[in-house]
């Protein structure tokens, strides 16, 4: 049996000029992650992370726990454009939703993006945000959950025969990977989502074509009463 340890980025940088950047915290809590399989003597074949900036400085984190020294780039990995999908809600839904007032917060108030983000992604997987030609970074999501499958499913392939490999990548990612070993329905992937916290460890076990889930949103490394503080969702 093989095994895939998705890991969720550490915090980002909610509210700042450049999100896609790991926060203060969000190095933290990514560190105690690595020292903490440092302790345990844990080591790993490979690491994989998306494109993303927030992924690959939490991969160079984890990078001291993997044997081979390398992060492997592949932007299956990488998390829906959050901003694509909001600019569509905000021009066609949010009025119809009573959700217009809260635009002028939403990027400094973590509260009122989550309530807008729920909204948005509740039409998203239903496949009614439509794009037009001026929304040329929006992904449907069919094509994404297509795009993240196919990513878990070549990894897989490439490591086998008692591999541990570790995924520096997002939430929707971890909870597409949760619906290819539970069968979740659509619905079910997107609450999954939001339960997720930063720098948590959800591991996967496969062999051949069987995928089945070992831990979801581990929080082992941070579950000291010293550290506790840097439980986050976003």
């Amino acid at each position: 049996m093989s095994e895939l340890i998705l890991v969720r980025h550490g915090q980002a940088s909610f509210g700042q000029d450049n999100y896609d950047k790991l926060s203060e915290q969000g190095c933290q809590q990514v560190t105690c992650l690595a020292k903490h399989w440092e302790k345990l003597g844990d080591r790993f074949d490979a690491i994989y992370s998306g494109t993303l900036q927030r992924q690959q400085e939490t991969a160079e984190i984890l990078l001291p726990n993997i044997a081979d020294q390398i992060t492997h780039i592949h932007p299956g990995l990488n998390e829906y454009n959050a901003d694509a999908l909001l600019n569509i809600y905000w021009r066609d839904h949010a009025a119809n939703d009573g959700m217009a007032q809260e635009r002028a917060s939403v990027r400094n108030d973590r509260k009122a993006f989550q309530r807008t983000l729920e909204k948005t992604c509740e039409r998203w997987i239903k496949g009614k945000l439509e794009a037009n030609d001026s929304d040329t970074t929006f992904e449907s999501w069919r094509t994404y959950r297509y795009r993240v499958m196919s990513a878990l499913e070549e990894i897989m392939q490439t490591h086998t025969s008692g591999s541990r490999v570790v995924l520096s990548t997002s939430g929707g990612v971890i909870a597409v990977a949760l619906q290819r070993a539970l069968s979740l329905p659509d619905e079910q992937v997107i609450a999954c989502n939001w339960m997720i916290h930063n720098s948590s460890v959800t591991r996967l076990v496969y062999s051949g074509s069987r995928v089945s889930m070992g831990a979801f949103n581990n929080l082992a490394h941070l579950d000291t009463p010293q550290l506790r503080s840097l439980i986050t969702f976003r």
